[in-house]
């Protein structure tokens, strides 16, 4: 017997099936995106050492998990297995890849 599963609100896809997207004002970082719901974005991303986020207020909700390397965030040091959410309404001001590092970031456009 088979059972059908409803996909219905689901967005299930395979990252290799995924195209990289640049990341960033200055091209030193890159994106896949690995899904999305009601407005929200699972974002795979590489950055190269050196690589700054640019300062803003956060609208929604924003969380990253660190796969490898190491960030700075907010004036803390981040390494694999470390993750910040940040409220709506909080200000980003200090974000910078301390070297190659690869995270999930969990943001709503």
């Amino acid at each position: 017997m088979t059972t059908t599963m409803s996909l219905d609100g689901w967005d299930i896809r395979r990252a290799a099936d995924a195209e990289w997207v640049a990341w960033g004002e200055r091209g030193d970082a890159r994106a896949k995106v690995l899904g999305s719901a009601d407005g929200y974005l699972v974002a795979l991303v590489e950055a190269e050492a050196g690589y700054t986020g640019t300062p803003h207020e956060h609208a929604h909700a924003e969380f990253l998990y660190v796969l490898a390397g190491r960030l700075r965030n907010q004036g803390r040091s981040m390494e694999a297995g470390d993750a910040y959410a940040a409220a709506a309404g909080s200000v980003h001001t200090d974000f910078e890849a301390e070297q190659p590092s690869t995270y999930l970031s969990i943001f709503k456009l």
